[in-house]
């Protein structure tokens, strides 16, 4: 309610909440209603979210209670909000890092023109336009949405929903990617892989990113299973899908790294690092844009004898996680004076 202060109303659908939210967030000011969704799925809910809102109100924010605007949100909505938007995007933090640093950074676009959507899709639920005329987008540079979840919620009912929108739409790319994903988030590798396949194999699949992360996803799988070898094979598709993410070639430095290529690390660690420009997708990895492809460069460089730049990249890697005791514990090695290389492991 804080971080909503600088809203005209704030207006919460409670699904069935027992722990007094409901109470302490109408005592704050919000609108609260009570529905039963049943059965549930995450689009229904929103949608009844939707009639809450006042006929008044222009520009609706779909904001989550495990969520919170940085102050200032309204002013840089507003300077970027023209006459014929209709919807807008945000920088968003999806996850942080143990040491409060940034994680999974990406622009989602779930701030609306009152009255011309709804939602679809019974989870990973997304925006569809149904007004009048053209859509147009808006970027509201400035405008910063912080995710802080319980780490203890379980995720499991993702799945039986994620089944149940392959089933509604057994041809939406957008689907069975997210399937394939969550079957490798359980652990189901060969799941994982089959509906990966399916999901490439789709016309509609044509996004390079999303089809780069399925790439990737499936060598993950390969390498759960023990065949490197076919993880290899992937993460080349991968890079060649979507030659300008850091993440596939961070994923074929890793699969190096723990087979002891050292020249391979070295050289794919420094492909990933010369992609400077991070996409604003969700697809983005968080770990790629921190110190790990410093840390694979720093030690592959160690192991070929190139001590100087190892040391250099380890300093690179420190910078981003100053944390880090075995990165520290590295560069204390490295900065040693006539230290033997073949005697010392980084």
């Amino acid at each position: 309610m804080d971080s909503m202060s600088e809203a005209d109303w704030v207006c919460v659908l409670d699904t069935g909440s027992t722990d007094g939210t409901a109470e302490r967030l109408r005592a704050r000011g919000a609108i609260v209603a009570r529905r039963e969704i049943a059965p549930w799925r995450f689009d229904a809910a929103r949608n009844e979210s939707l009639k809450l809102i006042p006929p008044e109100a222009d520009v609706c924010c779909c904001v989550d209670l495990d969520e919170q605007f940085r102050p200032g949100w309204r002013a840089a909505l507003e300077a970027a909000w023209t006459p014929d938007a209709t919807r807008a995007r945000y920088r968003y933090t999806w996850s942080f890092r143990p040491d409060g640093g940034e994680g999974c950074v990406f622009w989602p676009d779930k701030i609306h023109k009152n009255g011309c959507y709804r939602w679809k899709y019974p989870v990973h639920e997304v925006l569809e336009y149904t007004g009048d005329g053209a859509e147009h987008t808006v970027t509201a540079d400035g405008m910063q949405l912080d995710h802080h979840p319980d780490p203890a919620k379980s995720r499991a009912h993702y799945l039986p929903l994620l089944e149940l929108a392959v089933r509604e739409a057994p041809q939406d790319d957008r689907c069975l990617h997210y399937l394939g994903r969550e079957y490798m988030f359980r652990g189901e590798w060969q799941r994982a892989i089959d509906t990966l396949r399916r999901h490439l194999a789709l016309p509609s699949a044509v996004w390079a990113d999303e089809r780069c992360a399925s790439m990737r996803y499936i060598g993950l799988c390969w390498r759960r299973l023990k065949r490197d070898d076919l993880a290899a094979v992937w993460f080349h598709r991968a890079i060649a899908e979507a030659p300008h993410l850091r993440e596939p070639y961070l994923d074929y430095a890793a699969l190096l790294h723990d087979n002891g290529n050292w020249a391979g690390t070295a050289y794919f660690a420094g492909c990933a690092l010369a992609v400077t420009e991070r996409s604003e997708s969700y697809l983005t990895d968080g770990e790629a844009w921190g110190a790990l492809p410093w840390d694979y460069l720093s030690v592959a460089l160690w192991h070929l004898g190139q001590v100087k730049a190892a040391e250099e990249a380890c300093r690179r890697a420190l910078d981003l996680e100053p944390d880090n005791e075995r990165i520290k514990n590295n560069l204390a090695i490295l900065e040693k004076s006539g230290y033997n290389v073949a005697d010392t492991q980084a």
